[in-house]
């Protein structure tokens, strides 16, 4: 199975089966961590045009990847 850097970076993993954006999040809390995605989403959108095209879609992805954490916590949510 190849190696999925955007969902599942193996450099991300920390002792046992607890991923460093897990710690990040409990950290935070809610607020805190939506920032930090928010943070993320503006900085790989930010890069990816300075990208070759391969790593462009990684950053693109990644920026997705952030969104949906956002939008996975404000799901229950007045819109």
């Amino acid at each position: 199975m190849p190696i999925d850097l955007v969902n599942n970076p193996p450099h991300y993993k920390t002792h046992g089966d607890i991923e460093c954006i897990q710690a990040i999040e409990a950290a935070l809390g809610p607020y805190g961590f939506a920032a930090y995605c928010k943070g993320n989403v503006i900085k790989y959108i930010w890069r990816a045009d300075y990208k070759e095209s391969g790593n462009r879609r990684q950053d693109l992805l990644k920026a997705e990847w952030y969104l949906n954490r956002i939008i996975e916590r404000t799901e229950g949510e007045a819109e």
